[in-house]
């Protein structure tokens, strides 16, 4: 059922995080937006995005989230928040553990 998985990190220090993943690790990667890169990851991607704190998220990719929504339901995993738009993919929540939300969504960003 997962496609893939999106990994993001928040710091203040995105300029710096995003130039030493680029240059220093070497991944392939997509501009989505005037900088904001996309890095390429075995099944997955990775980005950096500016923030007040440093904190990281998850994100689950899939075809059709409106299914997604509907099979995880079926299995008792009940969405946070009804599917949005948000530009970059449609979106929801869901707890994975108390306190800790995982992200399914359908990507829409340009990517690697």
């Amino acid at each position: 059922m997962i496609k893939g998985i999106h990994g993001t990190v928040f710091t203040p220090e995105a300029e710096a995080a995003r130039t030493f993943i680029k240059d220093k690790l070497g991944l392939a990667h997509v501009d989505a937006d005037n900088g904001w890169l996309i890095f390429d990851v075995p099944e997955g991607e990775f980005a950096v995005h500016p923030g007040t704190d440093t904190h990281h998220e998850i994100s689950f990719w899939y075809d059709d989230i409106e299914e997604t929504v509907k099979e995880l339901r079926e299995k008792g995993v009940h969405s946070k928040s009804p599917v949005r738009d948000e530009g970059f993919g449609l979106v929801t929540a869901f707890e994975l553990l108390e306190g800790v939300d995982v992200m399914p969504y359908a990507p829409r960003h340009p990517q690697p």
